[in-house]
């Protein structure tokens, strides 16, 4: 149950905060929908006033952790009023969404997979919702582009975002997405890759299931996704098979 990951209310009918438990074992469920719980997405609104008084209190207390979900929450949960607002009550949503997305991405599966969804045909994130934009940082950089057209050395991507300033220079891309700036190299195959910005590929690089940091810098020839003991020892290995890169992990190498 993917509750037991996150910070969870129990609520009355008027979804009324009745207890705030951190991570719980057993979280309590949904009034008429036992089922269900309700996980705090760490979204709080408070009167300015109140909050501080809250801190200073929460300052002097020798006992704290000084966290939110461990402190504060409960402590007005006990002593105030607390009030549930459910998500998908507000939450904005085009046509082709189903239901109202929402992803903790805490651990290096949960981001995979938050950036790996994007790539289905119908994501449940429509990011090309005109109606309701997502506005953030963007640079001017020139368009992403592909190279090359032989056998085995075509420049393609197939179920994958390519984001402006990347050269997929002969090599294939399947099911992956591209941050800013990355070159990939010939006879290279990237399959279920995430991969941070300004990150060079080399030649003959076999890449499935990663997620690469910034600025790495993957020699020509390394093979990710065959083998994972091998790549337990390596790279930074998660239980659903993820690997993580970084160019520490790498200079580690040797190669």
């Amino acid at each position: 149950m993917e509750a037991v990951g996150f910070g969870v209310m129990h609520v009355d009918e008027k979804d009324g905060v009745i207890a705030f438990v951190e991570k719980p074992a057993n979280p309590p469920g949904i009034p008429g929908n036992p089922e269900m719980a309700l996980a705090s997405m760490g979204i709080y609104v408070f009167h300015t006033k109140f909050l501080m008084e809250l801190l200073r209190r929460d300052a002097a207390d020798p006992n704290s952790s000084r966290d939110f979900g461990k402190d504060i929450i409960p402590y007005i949960v006990d002593h105030g009023k607390a009030v549930a607002h459910r998500f998908t009550q507000s939450c904005v949503r085009s046509d082709f969404e189903r239901e109202a997305y929402w992803r903790d991405v805490g651990t290096i599966d949960a981001y995979w997979q938050a950036n790996i969804d994007l790539t289905h045909v119908t994501p449940e994130l429509d990011i090309y919702d005109s109606t309701w934009p997502i506005w953030t940082f963007a640079e001017i950089k020139p368009p992403a582009k592909f190279v090359h057209d032989d056998e085995n050395r075509r420049g393609s991507a197939t179920s994958s975002l390519v984001s402006g300033d990347c050269i997929i220079s002969g090599a294939a891309l399947n099911r992956s997405l591209l941050f800013t700036g990355v070159r990939v190299n010939s006879y290279s195959r990237l399959d279920g890759a995430v991969i941070l910005p300004d990150v060079k590929i080399g030649r003959h690089a076999s890449l499935k299931n990663v997620v690469i940091d910034s600025r790495v810098v993957i020699p020509e020839g390394l093979v990710v996704g065959d083998d994972p003991e091998f790549d337990a020892k390596r790279f930074r290995r998660s239980e659903n098979g993820i690997c993580l890169i970084t160019q520490q992990m790498i200079d580690r190498l040797g190669l």
